[in-house]
């Protein structure tokens, strides 16, 4: 059994990710900040090896919570920051507050909780950041999402530079740049649009990938997409 923290795990594909880990009989600490909808999860996975944390990450005391749960756990064998926040609006109109919010959420809350967990990851360990095909070069980018993308793609610099610090301690590093799935961050900065995969589907891959993903590759960034658009 591995012990694993999912941040932004009360809907979406962090929820469907802890799901998974979950039903293969993995430890997971489920982090958001939404403490009704981590109840939901609690209702569906009906787990003893669930631990939920009400927490905004982008606060210190967030980062904070986090921290004391994995303290009680000890050794954490994966980190996944799927914790997200999207914004459709153009450039000219994105006021020095919204670009600040998206990178809070996007670029720094894993940076900082990353920093806070690091003496918990062991050998072996995993770290996962889930980025975005909008970050990733070469992919085609859309009007309204200059803030989100920008920060994904520093998620994903990021994760290749933070690999080759953390390599003499044996943990991995690793950048998921996910095309779109049907959730509802989706729907709300995109109404109408229809994805070709679903949250359960991803929940899935980024469930084995954590567990997995680190016997094969590090410091990569990998664009999990079935076309080039984001």
């Amino acid at each position: 059994m591995k012990t694993v923290i999912v941040t932004g795990a009360s809907r979406g594909i962090g929820f469907e990710t802890s799901l998974a880990l979950l039903e293969s009989g993995n430890r997971v600490i489920a982090a958001a900040r939404s403490e009704n909808k981590l109840k939901n999860l609690k209702q569906r996975s009906n787990s003893e090896f669930l631990l939920t944390v009400t927490a905004d990450i982008t606060t210190e005391n967030g980062l904070n919570a986090i921290q004391d749960v994995a303290s009680q756990v000890g050794n954490i064998d994966c980190l996944i920051n799927n914790a997200g926040k999207v914004l459709n609006k153009s450039f000219m109109e994105t006021t020095s507050k919204e670009w600040e919010s998206v990178f809070d959420v996007n670029l720094f809350a894993p940076i900082y909780l990353i920093r806070v967990i690091k003496p918990f990851l062991k050998k072996g360990s995993h770290i996962v950041n889930i980025g975005s095909m909008g970050g990733f070069q070469g992919s085609d980018k859309f009007p309204g999402l200059a803030a989100y993308s920008t920060a994904k793609g520093a998620l994903a610099i990021f994760s290749e530079s933070l690999s080759a610090e953390f390599s003499s301690d044996g943990i991995a590093v690793n950048c998921l740049c996910l095309g779109a799935v049907q959730t509802e961050m989706l729907k709300e900065a995109f109404p109408g649009y229809e994805a070709p995969v679903n949250p359960k589907e991803m929940g899935e891959y980024i469930s084995d990938f954590s567990l997995n993903g680190h016997r094969f590759m590090n410091g990569k960034v990998i664009p999990v997409s079935l076309n080039n658009p984001e």
